[in-house]
């Protein structure tokens, strides 16, 4: 069947089909014929090629060259109407038939470039055998040598290459010099075509089989004569057709792999000249068969009377001489080929008459209300002779009703006489038990609620609420609704086919790949469907996966498998991303009309490969999600490894975006599976635990944060699969009633799903069943206890004790680990509610965080107030609910840690991490300074130290206003007492209100704080105390306001230099260096103006470079690079303030000097690289 144009109907096509009817004039003398010479002519279009229509049958050129002039009727018709327009296809065969054969590729190329190409042309200049001249005698002078016949050329090889998608595409038409690139690429290519089947030839030749060892195999049976080459070639190309047509793609794409070196597009790569044999059904059918004469074919499958056949009057005058020379037996075997070619094409027009017969018989069967019958009989109404009866027409919608013209010939016709039912009656009950037949799906073994499987199954991307989308959705079943459904789609596809909406073509090509009765057109159909456009958007794509899922509902899991895969796994490398999108959700959207076998091993390979070799974050993204449907689907227990690899892999992705979708479908999804296989808390959810204490044990040192914030992200995701298998497996599930009465869930109960497979009423079927379930899961733990409930006592006895085990181990300062943690107890507690909060959780951390000195081991730090536990407990457990004991509980565990390792001289990181994981949220601002109050008035001057140094981790973030009323107070409170150590502890919060409050009259105050510190005589000897100052100015000076940097910090840093120069203990005096020198090093990229420069910043460095002279050289010549920076931005300051005031004295000059400058400018006409020498400056 020659390939058809999806985007044009030719003109010969247009009036074969306006004048289906017009009768032929079938009694032709021997010498009438189609155009062109016979399919026996070397130099002619093959028998494969397209037969010639009956409007040209009257016009054609004789075997023996002489042309004959079209019938009387039809001349006259055409003389007769001067207003009839001639149909290009009428040109394009007399072109041919006169040899004009520049003239007709000349012909063929304008109608190419204008969109409309010609079957006849284009399976002329298609064909090799046209340009090819056999060896040996050459013809006769008075034998015409064809069409073809001087021309030395093979033709184009139409294959992906060089087809022309271009023209319909949105760029418009091709350039010249596009064109002759692509006919230079097509010469090169026959070229190749050419020399590689000589060389098969010449192998062939070189394999032949010499005379004597044929007769050593005659004489020997049992030895089997070697394949040939030639003969290989052959029966490749011809299994390889009999997969394709069977449905056998990925069989196909197999056997093409192995076979590399064969192209089984065309069968012209076998060998020049070889005529094509039957197909391996036919060749199977006739095995033992002997081969009918010509005549009784003829007779046999026409039904007509041997005696009316023009040719017979040729073939019994041949029969009867003899001793006619060579070319008139040629000329006649020629001419008897012809007939049998005019019998084919009688045979295709009968056939044609059989399906528009079978259609009217269908609308028939459709208007009458009683039922249908089964077969109709058209041998009465068609054929004389039973035995040529035509085949019996049932209604199927995937069953072709009439088959083409080959099929026709081959099983639709039996010689009277042979015993067996006739394939006729085969097919009628073949298409009868196919009305009975409905589509079936493989529904995995799965315990998925509805819900769950809706709302996975939302990730498909499917859009059916526009009309587009409707359109698609809704596929017909049989040829009226085919003509209904191109009725409504037709109007949006002409002006739209060659713009950007391709999409509408999308209906059209569904319903035709689902009913079209080839498998070769459907696969061309699909394959036109995923290269509809070159780049589609998300819109496009959402189109096409409707398509798809609609296309693979209608024809079942078999075509989807054997159709629809291949087109996927062709373009999973594309070099477009958004065609390898397309393939990643077209994996997801078919998994459910998939065999579960397909499921689980090509579809989960295809997405595991793009998943580990795909650069583009969308793909892997969109791939992530189809693994998670396909989770959804799979019933293989032995794949669940594979599975918890993939999780681990596509977790450790770079891009956020990938990270989020394994988050919100992927470990939903493979979790359900877990649960449904007993591994969620037996295998899943240790598996992990496991890496997480792997991974401590190794990074002691230097802890992998990344991996650790990528398993435990997994765990948290995991937490509400598992209180829905607590509450699945709980003693009173059985018990659960969804009654009218039953309260509704509170909005606030549970934690904000990441995506709708974590909502929990999700995963349990619906809110009414688990709010039902909840009031008899917090009746159990309140008053029945856990008896029984193995579920949850794994949880309190295994998964509590192991976390609260882990919690220990991390490091304390490391703030994003106690955050990861926090927020995973704190999801835990508050999925799983407060009963079970209070009563199971804080009871293992309160055995374990027993508040006394015992719990501290000062002198090595390593007590478990020391550790991680504490901020976790209190940010991760003690926040999940915010009543009033709730708070309560939370300060006072605050003030006895803050108490209990002040008093023990302990390390106060783990109570610092609490402070600042708590101060990052704004609702906890009064809570902390409460705790703090209570360390102000603390009788305890260790206490008292303790609460000042936590106020600079709490000031930031807070309100001013809270500030003021607040944290000022108390700090100024704190300065008041005795003790110079808690007065030195309230520096650093000091310098912090002072980096972050803009309030002048609160800047005021706590600058003359400061100020008391330095110019009060009782604080001159202080070493620590300047120490901490020093450190503080350094700290806030380049984020401070900068009149209080230049007017306070710069003049005290100066004073406290100079100072230093002449202190006399070494060891304060680097102590004190040591310090300047990192915040003068902060300060020197601050602006800093001239005259504090010169008075302040320049002598300050000054000092200090004479202290490291003697004490600290390597930090010397920093000093000095440092002060000859300083100097030369002094002295380029002082040039340009000289320079702008001489500007200003000149601009002053004249008042109409930008006039004068603008009209100047106006007048000028030089070039642009002129005028831009003009504002260089001198040299």
């Amino acid at each position: 069947m020659a390939s058809v144009n999806p985007f044009n109907l030719s003109d010969s096509e247009e009036e074969a089909e306006r004048r289906p009817n017009e009768s032929v004039d079938t009694e032709r003398s021997p010498s009438d014929g189609a155009p062109g010479p016979p399919p026996g002519n070397p130099f002619s279009p093959p028998a494969e090629a397209e037969p010639p229509t009956p409007l040209l049958s009257s016009n054609r050129t004789s075997p023996n060259g002489e042309g004959i002039s079209a019938s009387a009727p039809a001349t006259s018709a055409m003389a007769g109407s001067t207003e009839a327009r001639v149909s290009v296809d009428i040109i394009a065969a007399q072109l041919l038939r006169d040899q004009f054969i520049l003239t007709a590729l000349e012909f063929h190329t304008e109608l190419l470039e204008a969109g409309r190409e010609l079957p006849r042309l284009r399976d002329y200049f298609s064909n090799p055998g046209n340009f090819e001249r056999q060896g040996g005698t050459p013809p006769a002078k008075d034998q015409v040598l064809g069409p073809g016949g001087p021309l030395n050329r093979a033709g184009s090889i139409s294959t992906l290459d060089s087809l022309d998608f271009a023209r319909y595409s949105d760029d418009g038409n091709r350039e010249s010099d596009e064109r002759v690139a692509v006919l230079e690429f097509e010469l090169r290519k026959a070229k190749e075509t050419i020399q590689a089947l000589r060389a098969n030839l010449t192998q062939a030749a070189e394999c032949e089989v010499s005379s004597q060892e044929r007769k050593n195999l005659k004489s020997s049976p049992e030895i089997q004569e070697p394949i040939r080459p030639l003969e290989k070639r052959a029966l490749n190309f011809l299994v390889n057709e009999y997969l394709l047509k069977n449905g056998y793609k990925l069989s196909s794409i197999t056997f093409s792999d192995e076979n590399d070196d064969q192209d089984f597009e065309l069968w012209d790569d076998v060998g020049l000249n070889i005529p094509k044999p039957p197909d391996l059904l036919q060749l199977y059918r006739n095995c033992g068969n002997v081969t009918p004469s010509q005549r009784d074919t003829v007779d046999v499958s026409v039904g007509v009377d041997p005696s009316e056949l023009p040719g017979n009057c040729v073939a019994s005058e041949f029969s009867k001489k003899p001793g006619l020379s060579q070319q008139q037996q040629t000329e006649v075997v020629q001419e008897l080929e012809y007939q049998l070619s005019l019998l084919n094409s009688e045979k295709q027009s009968l056939a044609d008459q059989i399906k528009k017969l079978q259609s009217e018989i269908q609308t028939l069967k459709r208007s009458v209300s009683s039922p249908p019958p089964a077969t109709l009989d058209l041998s009465s109404q068609n054929s004389p002779h039973p035995s040529s009866s035509s085949n019996i027409i049932t209604s199927c919608t995937d069953a072709p009703s009439v088959d083409n013209g080959q099929n026709l010939e081959g099983r639709g016709v039996s010689e009277p006489g042979n015993g067996g039912d006739p394939p006729a009656k085969q097919k009628t009950s073949q298409l009868q038990s196919c009305n009975k037949t409905r589509v079936h799906f493989d529904q995995p073994n799965r315990k998925l609620s509805p819900a769950f499987q809706q709302a996975l199954l939302s990730f498909c991307r499917m859009c059916s609420d526009s009309r587009l989308g409707a359109e698609v959705s809704r596929i017909a079943d049989s040829e009226e609704s085919v003509m209904l459904m191109l009725g409504r789609c037709l109007p949006h596809i002409v002006p739209n086919v060659l713009l950007a909406k391709r999409e509408e073509l999308i209906p059209l090509i569904l319903c035709t790949a689902c009913l079209h009765p080839e498998p070769k057109e459907r696969d061309q159909l699909l394959h036109i469907l995923f290269n509809l456009i070159k780049r589609p958007d998300d819109e496009q794509r959402q189109m096409i996966l409707t398509g798809c899922v609609a296309f693979a509902r209608h024809v079942g899991p078999t075509r989807v498998e054997a159709e629809l895969l291949p087109q996927c796994w062709e373009q999973i490398n594309h070099k477009y991303p958004e065609r390898r999108l397309l393939v990643a959700e077209s994996c997801g959207a078919l998994a459910p009309y998939l065999p579960k076998e397909i499921r689980s091993s090509l579809v989960l390979s295809m997405l595991q490969q793009m998943l580990a070799e795909d650069k583009a974050d969308m793909v892997r993204e969109a791939v992530v999600k189809s693994l998670g449907i396909i989770m959804g689907y799979i019933d293989d227990a032995d794949k669940y490894s594979q599975g918890f690899e993939l999780m681990l892999l596509s977790l450790g992705d770079p891009s956020e975006r990938v990270v989020n979708a394994v988050h919100q479908v992927f470990i939903p999804a493979f979790s359900a599976w877990s649960t449904e296989l007993g591994n969620l808390h037996v295998a899943l959810i240790p598996s992990l635990l496991t890496r997480i204490e792997k991974l401590l044990m190794q990074g002691e040192h230097a802890l992998d944060e990344h991996k650790l914030h990528i398993f435990l992200s997994a765990l948290q995701s995991l937490i509400p699969p598992l209180f829905a298998l607590v509450l699945q497996n709980a003693p009173f599930t059985s018990r659960a009633k969804v009654h009218a009465d039953t309260p509704a869930i509170e909005v606030t109960r549970f934690p904000r799903p990441a995506s709708p497979l974590q909502d929990i009423a999700t995963i349990i079927g619906s809110r009414e069943i688990l709010s039902a379930l909840l009031q008899l899961y917090d009746h159990q733990l309140e008053l029945e206890g856990t008896t029984g409930w193995d579920s949850l006592l794994w949880v309190v006895n295994q998964l509590l004790p192991q976390l609260i085990e882990i919690v220990g181990r991390i490091n304390v300062t490391s703030s994003t680990c106690v955050h990861e943690f926090s927020r995973f107890f704190w999801r835990l507690c508050r999925t799983f509610g407060k009963i079970f909060t209070n009563t199971k959780v804080k009871p293992q951390f309160q055995e374990i965080l027993r508040l006394s000195e015992e719990n501290v081991d000062a002198s090595a730090g390593n007590g478990i107030l020391t550790k991680a536990t504490v901020p976790i407990y209190a940010t991760g457990v003690l926040t999940c609910y915010n009543q009033e004991e709730d708070r309560k509980l939370l300060v006072g565990f605050l003030e006895d840690v803050m108490t209990t390792l002040s008093l023990s001289h302990a390390p106060l990181d783990s109570l610092k991490a609490s402070f600042v994981e708590l101060g990052a949220n704004p609702a906890y601002h009064e809570l902390l300074l409460t705790v703090l109050w209570y360390g102000v008035v603390h009788t305890s001057a260790l206490v008292r130290c303790t609460a000042a140094r936590m106020f600079e981790l709490v000031l930031r973030g807070m309100s001013e206003a809270l500030i003021d009323r607040r944290a000022a107070p108390a700090l100024i409170t704190l300065c008041s007492g005795p003790e110079f150590s808690v007065r030195i502890s309230t520096i650093p919060a000091f310098g912090t209100i002072m980096e972050t409050v803009t309030q002048k009259e609160l800047q005021e105050r706590v600058k003359m704080q400061l100020a008391s510190f330095l110019e009060d005589p009782q604080y001159q000897d202080q070493h620590s105390l300047h120490i901490e100052i020093i450190r503080t100015f350094g700290r806030v000076g380049p984020n401070a306001e900068p009149r209080f940097r230049d007017e306070f910090v710069l003049p005290h840093l100066h004073k406290l230099a100079l100072a230093n120069n002449s202190h006399t203990v070494e060891s304060k005096r680097i102590d004190i260096a040591t310090q300047l020198f990192e915040a003068y090093s902060a300060l020197s990229c601050c602006f800093i103006s001239e005259e504090v420069m010169v008075n302040h910043f320049l002598p300050g460095l000054r000092c200090l470079h004479a202290d490291m002279e003697q004490l600290s050289p390597e930090h010397e010549v920093i000093l000095s690079s440092m002060i000859k920076e300083c100097e030369i931005k002094v002295e380029n300051r002082g040039m340009s303030d000289a320079q702008g005031s001489i500007s200003i004295a000149s601009s002053l000059v004249g008042e109409d000097a930008k006039t004068k400058f603008l009209s100047k400018m106006g007048q000028l006409t030089t070039s642009g690289a002129m005028l831009a020498n003009v504002f260089q400056r001198k040299k």
